[in-house]
């Protein structure tokens, strides 16, 4: 049986018997950030962690398998640690998203782990994640890049500097939770490694997804770039 493995590069953001691997290099953005007392001038309901989790732990299986559900919370559960960490919420279950954020959020992360699901894709790395510079308005008013949430989640994750003269966001908070979770949680196959970040293992290369991003960008493409394949070499 093949071991398959997806690796993906970008500036934006199968199953069979084998055992199948993605990795991932991607600048993407999305944001959510929140806290006890989050933006009294939103109107609409404000979903926390704890509704997320129930709302995809009673999913039908039929739609949402056990592991894009453990993905996805696991996922979830990153972004609020670092944005309760960020605004010195009481936990990580207190911390409230924007609904129209955290739909956003839950569609860009459950279906990117859909998509993983459906090509087969047991365990995931990602190129190192460009940190990028300059600043980016949020609800909390001009904030630094990377973002305070997004900087708390590349915490242990490889980073590189982003293109040079680029003053913009790169990561996404969404971007950089869902990479963390697959690149921590998703190797299923021994040997495992504790973390297949910064760049791709030796595999054998069986296909190549490229998706462009809104935003453009004067001297390079806002693209992100998957590699899936198989027949994965770890390193000892």
């Amino acid at each position: 049986d093949g071991h398959s493995h997806s690796h993906g590069h970008g500036h934006s953001h199968s199953n069979d018997d084998g055992h199948s691997h993605s990795h991932s290099h991607g600048h993407a953005h999305s944001h959510s950030h929140g806290d006890d007392n989050y933006d009294s001038s939103s109107s609409g309901p404000l979903r926390n962690l704890p509704e997320i989790r129930k709302m995809l732990q009673e999913a039908p299986s039929e739609y949402i398998s056990p592991w894009v559900k453990e993905m996805g919370i696991a996922a979830f559960e990153a972004l609020a640690i670092a944005e309760a960490a960020t605004h010195g919420a009481s936990s990580a279950d207190a911390v409230h998203f924007h609904e129209v954020g955290a739909v956003d959020s839950i569609v860009d992360t459950i279906g990117t782990l859909l998509a993983l699901e459906a090509l087969g894709v047991k365990t995931v790395s990602c190129s190192r994640l460009p940190l990028g510079e300059g600043m980016v308005w949020t609800d909390h008013g001009l904030l630094p890049v990377p973002a305070p949430a997004t900087l708390r989640l590349l915490v242990d994750m490889p980073t590189c500097p982003g293109p040079t003269g680029i003053t913009s966001e790169l990561v996404t908070p969404t971007a950089a939770a869902l990479l963390k979770a697959l690149t921590t949680k998703a190797s299923v196959g021994p040997p495992k490694n504790d973390k297949l970040a910064g760049r791709p293992p030796s595999f054998t290369l069986r296909q190549v997804g490229i998706g462009a991003g809104t935003k453009d960008f004067a001297k390079h493409p806002n693209i992100l770039r998957l590699m899936l394949g198989d027949n994965v070499v770890q390193e000892q």
